[in-house]
């Protein structure tokens, strides 16, 4: 599979399948997020032109394992995230960053206080096509949003400081999907960052994955449908070194975390996956951490 942007080849091409989970989850009479962007997005790339926006595209509905039960997962996340980004909000963070903030609108769609900023770092290739999608649809933000073209691999922390970010002021931040295809001295030079750079008040939310031998998932229906029917094998995008115990880090910093599994989050809503046999997802875990 080709893109016309470089920069969505790749981990960047997940972007797209999470931005088609939610346009899917949009047009839902039940949504449980609404991003009214994210069909444009998918829209933009040939490549994806026949990607489903809508569950009524999709033959076998939600009983299919990558835009029923896969893109369900992707909806499902989102709308914990928002709920955990508002609620830091509410409780006095104005800052929020988005690491890897990839294809996200939450500047655009999420009712932000008017004093709050929204940072996004991301590659230059990345936001360059965010860019000119939103721009093309006359989008506004809801809060100040500022971009940070930044590789989280590079010195992202000095480009963040230098757009403004103040680390004397309370902030939340989002790693969504991001780490596990970082290498493992990325994933502890980011966590010591985050805790560098945020003062009391602060929060910080991300996924993991636990799973010590991900290949032992290779045949599952999530891996294999979208393996064989996008041409992404994730496998092959995540890293296969182990992962640093960053919940662990947190707690010896002074942060308190509470690890949460996504299908409790289905139980909570009514609405997302549930456990399966070879099930690719039951190794996903949601970190939330405050730092007091």
């Amino acid at each position: 599979m080709t893109s016309p942007h470089p920069e969505l080849e790749g981990v960047g091409l997940t972007a797209l399948l999470v931005a088609a989970a939610r346009a899917i989850e949009t047009h839902r009479h039940d949504g449980l997020a609404q991003d009214v962007y994210a069909e444009h997005f998918v829209r933009a790339v040939p490549a994806c032109a026949d990607w489903p926006v809508r569950i009524e595209q999709v033959p076998d509905g939600d009983a299919d394992p990558l835009w029923g039960r896969f893109a369900g997962y992707f909806a499902l996340r989102t709308r914990v995230l928002d709920d955990f980004l508002l609620g830091s909000v509410r409780t006095g963070a104005r800052q929020v960053v988005l690491l890897g903030a990839g294809l996200d609108t939450r500047a655009f769609r999420l009712d932000w206080p008017s004093d709050c900023v929204v940072f996004e770092i991301d590659r230059p290739g990345v936001l360059a096509f965010k860019h000119d999608v939103l721009t093309a649809l006359s989008a506004t933000p809801q809060a100040k949003r500022i971009t940070v073209p930044a590789d989280l691999c590079d010195d992202w922390p000095t480009a963040l400081t230098t757009a403004g970010f103040d680390p004397t002021t309370p902030s939340v931040w989002l790693a969504e999907g991001v780490l596990f295809y970082l290498p493992p001295a990325a994933e502890t030079r980011i966590i010591d960052t985050v805790d560098h750079l945020t003062t009391a008040g602060s929060a910080l939310a991300y996924e993991a994955k636990l799973e010590k031998d991900l290949l032992q998932y290779r045949d599952s229906t999530i891996y294999t449908s979208t393996r064989q029917r996008l041409g992404i094998d994730l496998l092959t995008l995540f890293t296969q070194e182990p992962r640093p115990d960053s919940t662990g880090s947190l707690r010896s910093k002074g942060w308190s975390t509470q690890v949460r599994i996504p299908f409790d989050f289905t139980h909570h809503h009514n609405r997302g996956p549930l456990p399966e046999p070879n099930d690719a997802l039951e190794g996903n875990r949601w970190i939330f951490a405050h730092k007091p």
